[in-house]
C-alpha cells in the first residue's frame, strides 16, 4: 500500500503530511521551476552572446544573436513545457476516469480499497472505517483521487500556464547576459558578462536550494561553473571563427 510522505515531525512530534497540489508545496514547485528556467535563460544566452562578440565587436550582431537566441529558447521552453504537462494532465484525467469507473461497477471493493489505503497511515481499523464511509459519502472521487491517486480533481495540472510560465522565466534570466553584452563598454564586455552572469547564477543556485531544502553551497559551485564552462567553451569558438576570418 502506498504511504504518506512526510516533512518530517511537527507539533508534538507528530509527522507532518506533506502538502499536495494547490498548497504551499505546490507553490514552492512552481517558484523553483521558474528559478530554473531563468537559470536555463541565463546559460544558454551568456555562452551565446559572449560567443558571438568573442568573433565580432559588432554591437549590431551580437544584439541580433542574443535577440534570436532569447526568441528560440523561451519558445522551445514553452512548447516543451506544453507538451510535458499535456501529458501529465491526460494521464491525471484518464486516472481519474478509470476511478469513476470502478467506483460505479464496484462501490464496496473501492470503498474497502480506501478503508486500507487509510489504515496504511497508521489509523485503527475502526476510524479508518469511518473516515472511509465519510468521506465516500462526501465525495467519492475525490476522496480515492486524493488518497489513492495523489491527485486533487479540482486542480489538475495547466499546461497553457506552465508553458507561459516557462517562456517568461526563461525570458527574464535571458535578458540578464543580453543587457549586459550590450550595455558594457566594447573593451571589457566580455569579462563584465562573465562577472554578471556568475553573480546571476549564484543568485539562482542559492534560490534553487533554498526553494528545495538543499545545501547552498554545493548548489551554487555546480551551477556556477556550469556556466563559467559554457562561456569559456563558447568564448573559445568565437575565438577559433574570428582567427578563421
Amino acid at each position: 500500500m502506498p504511504e504518506p510522505r512526510s516533512q518530517g515531525p511537527g507539533p508534538g512530534g507528530h509527522e507532518r503530511a506533506e502538502p499536495h497540489s494547490g498548497s504551499l508545496a505546490g507553490k514552492l514547485n512552481w517558484l523553483r521551476a521558474g528559478v530554473l528556467g531563468a537559470n536555463d535563460g541565463i546559460v544558454s544566452t551568456a555562452g551565446l552572446v559572449v560567443g558571438v562578440a568573442a568573433a565580432t565587436t559588432t554591437e549590431q550582431t551580437i544584439l541580433t544573436a542574443g535577440v534570436a537566441g532569447l526568441a528560440a529558447g523561451a519558445v522551445s521552453m514553452a512548447l516543451g513545457e506544453y507538451v510535458s504537462v499535456s501529458t501529465q494532465r491526460d494521464t491525471e484525467q484518464a486516472a481519474l476516469i478509470a476511478e469513476r469507473r470502478e467506483l460505479d461497477t464496484m462501490p464496496e471493493a473501492e470503498l474497502s480499497e480506501l478503508e486500507d489505503l487509510l489504515a496504511s497511515w497508521g489509523l485503527s481499523e475502526t476510524t479508518a472505517r469511518t473516515a472511509a464511509e465519510e468521506m465516500t459519502a462526501r465525495n467519492p472521487l475525490a476522496a480515492h483521487a486524493q488518497v489513492e491517486l495523489r491527485i486533487d480533481p479540482t486542480d489538475l495540472a495547466n499546461p497553457w500556464l506552465a508553458a507561459l510560465s516557462s517562456a517568461v522565466s526563461f525570458t527574464l534570466g535571458a535578458l540578464v547576459p543580453l543587457l549586459v553584452i550590450i550595455l558594457a563598454p566594447d573593451g571589457v564586455r566580455i569579462a563584465v558578462t562573465f562577472g554578471a552572469v556568475l553573480l546571476a547564477l549564484a543568485v539562482t543556485g542559492s534560490t534553487s536550494a533554498w526553494l528545495g531544502g538543499a545545501r547552498r553551497g554545493r548548489a551554487v559551485v555546480r551551477v556556477v561553473l556550469g556556466g563559467a564552462l559554457a562561456m569559456l567553451v563558447t568564448y573559445g569558438i568565437g575565438q577559433i571563427f574570428d582567427v578563421a576570418v
